[in-house]
């Protein structure tokens, strides 16, 4: 297995501008999220793994109620950004700072492949959701990995991917040994960039957390090839992508143990 991330070493320097969200890319997920959460309205929202606040400010807005953004590593927290109904707090998806049964949603993007112990997690989060809230997994699964362009170029980060991110099955089945069910599970088409030079641009920032995986050489190569096919007008834009958006509903009236 890989070895783990530390964004306190090099991503909270390129995170905020490798990953900042387009308005497109923020109206998309933010109607998922609403599709997806309980119905009724003002909600409590907990962005777990929230790193620079891309999402936390939007979970108080679309939800009306207090977010709380818990971050394990400082130097994201650090430029998290402010917004007066968000609180960012240290801790992690195994130690959640916040009391049994104080949210209605629980958001983890792009998260879930960086936590460790994930029967701890889900105990945690169960603990936390109210009974009738949700949980919304935006993930990669190694049995639903999709096409992703950057990977024709850096063909490893594939390889690695396919080891870091977990079967659906693993994660649905640890979720329900804490009592949640699967509510539902939605692919989502997102633009991640009007067109490959633009694409590319993002990627040379290295706020994939997959390129501190990769050799020196390994991703010296894959800039070279996406030079090429730059230059040679080889992909037409916009730059789309599918991601995976897994929703699970805390029983009613399970009480975690």
């Amino acid at each position: 297995m890989p070895k783990r991330i530390d964004y306190d070493e090099r991503q909270h320097a390129v995170y905020s501008e490798g990953r900042a969200l387009s308005d497109e890319l923020a109206r998309l997920w933010s109607g998922a999220f609403a599709r997806w959460a309980p119905a009724h309205r003002p909600l409590a929202a907990l962005d777990l793994g929230s790193g620079t606040g891309r999402f936390t400010p939007i979970l108080a807005e679309v939800f009306g109620g207090p977010a709380y953004g818990v971050e394990p590593s400082e130097r994201m927290r650090r430029q998290a950004a402010p917004h007066p109904n968000v609180r960012y707090l240290p801790g992690s998806a195994e130690a959640i700072p916040l009391p049994d049964r104080s949210c209605d949603v629980v958001l983890m993007f792009l998260v879930l492949h960086h936590v460790t112990d994930r029967r701890r997690a889900a105990a945690e989060i169960a603990r936390v959701l109210r009974p009738g809230g949700r949980l919304l997994i935006r993930s990669a699964f190694t049995d639903r990995m999709p096409d992703l362009l950057w990977h024709h170029y850096f063909p490893a980060a594939r390889r690695i991917e396919l080891q870091v991110f977990p079967k659906l099955t693993d994660v649905t089945d640890v979720f329900e040994e804490a009592g949640m069910t699967v509510a539902g599970l939605e692919r989502v088409r997102e633009t991640m960039a009007p067109d490959l030079a633009a694409y590319t641009r993002r990627l040379r920032l290295r706020a994939i957390s997959t390129f501190e995986h990769l050799t020196e050489d390994e991703i010296e190569r894959g800039f070279a090839a996406l030079d090429r096919a730059v230059a040679a007008h080889d992909v037409p834009g916009p730059i789309t992508g599918d991601s995976d958006l897994l929703v699970l509903e805390h029983h009613q009236g399970h009480s975690p143990s």
